[in-house]
């Protein structure tokens, strides 16, 4: 053996679907013979690789809006991928499971306090399925500034992954872990995934049968030099985007020792090889962007057509969010709490740790009247939606008229909804005024129709 090491780390994650009004996920025609993406996706991926026991033998984080739904739809599944992470940490000290912030925001778009809340409202989640903190934290897309770094660390968390590409410095170290000095004066931990390696296995898997020459082109040379050779990629590409995946990421598995490494998980290895050699990151990119994080404000090359909707939606949804935080804060400050603080350790009523009279009785909020329990719960009901509006996937494709953006519209309705129950305030014209910008090239339909439809 070199002293070689390989990680696998698989991302796994699927955005909320959920009509926000009813919580019931429509029938999605193009999942057919299922009756929605989540469904098809846990039969092809999460399902045989939980069955195969792989989850014990791979670093993964789970999106929480992902663990949410399959705790409901499969209970089988979900306890299998608890249980392997939980073993991992029973076994070595430190799990395999890695933190996600919850809905997949691209956090370096956002203000702070929501970079604080979606990290928060993911410790939270991961804490409540697995048992224990967690050491890392997997950022939506990789996107990454030195302020998300900076919450990161604030928080407890003491690694991230990046790609190659991400960062600067010399990387005979292999995947690290890297030192990154932060602005306060804080550490960050960084693992560097190989993005050439997992570009190889994502886009130009083999079949099982040649697992052997693969791993013999790939990854034998890489490993002479020693230390952590990490891939890092989607989780559904095993078994969904690829169907052999289940296969080839058994035979990777069971390969080490003819292939001269030995397997190991992100938390374990920096445990035993703490970080020496320090890196800097290139700030506002992503690892799906060639273009800083413009896929995600002004559209770029990376999608194809017109994206100039992409900006129109962002600014209207930026303004409406804005206005939302005002109404929330103009209630929260009569009673003289922790605004954002109480949006934060809501997530406790969210995960159903506990219900909401007893979330307020723990805020010394008990004497409320009804009214006012009543409009509090709704504002942070709407802060909830509010969140929801930001996923990712409603920037990352090529055109307004999909399903993605009409989600995030319509949970911006949901917390439209909910604002004016709490405080007989309409901010929908100025949303929908603000939408009339964002039009799709491919129908013609505005933000604003798009808004009139989910209306009705």
């Amino acid at each position: 053996m070199s002293g070689c090491h390989l990680c696998v780390h698989g991302h796994f994650y699927q955005p909320p679907r959920a009509d926000p009004f009813t919580g019931i996920i429509p029938r999605e025609l193009d999942a057919a013979p299922y009756a929605n993406w989540n469904e098809r996706i846990t039969a092809e991926c999460y399902a045989p690789i939980a069955e195969a026991g792989y989850f014990e033998h791979i670093s993964f984080n789970m999106g929480g809006t992902l663990a949410r739904w399959l705790e409901g739809y499969d209970a089988r599944v979900y306890g299998r991928i608890v249980e392997s992470e939980r073993a991992c940490y029973a076994a070595h000290g430190v799990g395999n499971g890695v933190a996600q912030p919850v809905h997949h925001t691209i956090l370096p778009l956002a203000r702070r306090r929501d970079k604080i809340c979606q990290v928060r409202w993911g410790i939270a989640s991961f804490e409540h399925r697995f048992g224990h903190a967690p050491e890392g934290m997997w950022l939506p897309e990789m996107a990454v500034d030195m302020e998300t770094l900076e919450v990161l660390a604030s928080e407890g968390i003491r690694f991230t992954i990046l790609s190659d590409e991400q960062v600067r410095g010399n990387l005979d170290a292999g995947a690290g872990p890297y030192r990154v000095r932060l602005p306060s004066g804080a550490d960050m931990a960084v693992f560097v995934r190989d993005r050439h390696l997992s570009n190889a296995l994502s886009f130009t898997m083999p079949d099982p049968a040649f697992i052997d020459d693969w791993l013999r082109g790939q990854v034998d040379w890489r490993c002479r030099r020693g230390g952590l050779v990490l891939i890092a990629t989607d989780g559904e590409t095993f078994g969904h985007h690829h169907r052999q995946g289940i296969g080839v990421l058994g035979g990777i598995l069971r390969s080490g020792a003819a292939h001269g490494y030995a397997l190991t998980t992100l938390g374990r290895y920096m445990r035993e090889h703490p970080p020496e050699m320090e890196l800097e990151v290139v700030g506002d990119t992503a690892w799906s962007c060639a273009h800083r994080l413009s896929r995600w404000v002004v559209g770029c090359g990376c999608t194809s057509g017109d994206s100039r909707w992409k900006g129109a939606l962002r600014r209207a949804l930026d303004n409406l969010a804005s206005n939302l935080d005002d109404a929330y804060e103009d209630e929260t400050k009569k009673f003289g709490l922790d605004t954002w603080r109480l949006r934060d350790d809501y997530i406790a009523v969210l995960l159903g740790r506990m219900d909401q009279d007893a979330f307020l009785a723990e805020k010394g909020l008990a004497h409320l009247s009804s009214n006012e329990r009543q409009r509090l719960l709704q504002l942070l009901e709407a802060q909830l939606f509010r969140q929801r509006m930001y996923t990712s996937c409603t920037f990352f494709f090529e055109d307004l008229d999909r399903y993605e953006p009409r989600y995030a519209i319509a949970s911006a309705i949901r917390a439209l909804a909910l604002t004016l129950y709490a405080t007989g305030v309409d901010l929908s014209a100025g949303f929908r005024r603000d939408l009339r910008v964002a039009v799709s090239e491919r129908s013609g339909q505005t933000g604003a129709s798009l808004f009139d439809a989910l209306i009705k």
